[in-house]
């Protein structure tokens, strides 16, 4: 299994509906820390052939940090450059 997101909700589902993966099965808030898709390796495949791009396992961390900081809230902004100064540092590890 692996984690499917997009910068967009109707991006998202527009992907999960050419993959053939049920809109029903959405992840989102407050059961999930953010707006995704647990996905088989199978619809990953397919999902990278459709132009899909396959990030390292901080890649969650590093979109959730980005939501933060486009959400204008203060205490997420600066918990997302926080996160985003962290996922840095580890990958140049």
């Amino acid at each position: 299994m692996c984690h499917m997101w997009a910068d967009t909700i109707d991006e998202l589902m527009l992907i999960a509906d050419r993959i053939g993966i049920a809109r029903k099965w959405l992840q989102a808030p407050p059961k999930a820390s953010w707006v995704h898709f647990d996905i088989s390796l199978t619809k990953k495949e397919l999902a990278l052939q459709l132009g899909a791009i396959l990030t390292d396992k901080y890649g969650p961390l590093e979109h959730v940090a980005k939501l933060d900081i486009v959400s204008g809230d203060a205490v997420r902004m600066s918990r997302g450059l926080r996160k985003l100064g962290a996922i840095y540092e580890c990958r140049t590890r």
